[in-house]
């Protein structure tokens, strides 16, 4: 899907979430490539801060994303 297409996706998923889920998983739009979405969560990781949605953008060669969620770690 294309970005705009994951941004509604995602703020869909935020608001039929549970508040549970909210605390213990990270929702992110990331490229749909495997290759270009290991990197940005890799990168993501080391710093959620200074992440937002559109900062997907830059690690998508074909402007193809997908929204995912992934455990938080546990200090987080």
């Amino acid at each position: 899907m294309d970005y705009k297409e994951a941004l509604k996706h995602k703020n869909e998923s935020l608001k039929n979430a549970d508040e549970t889920v909210l605390k213990q998983y990270h929702l992110v739009i990331a490229p749909a490539n495997t290759d270009e979405s290991k990197k940005f969560i890799d990168d993501f990781l080391e710093n959620p801060e200074k992440f937002d949605d559109e900062s997907c953008k830059k690690y998508s060669s074909d402007g193809l994303f997908e929204v995912i969620s992934f455990k938080k770690d546990e200090e987080e």
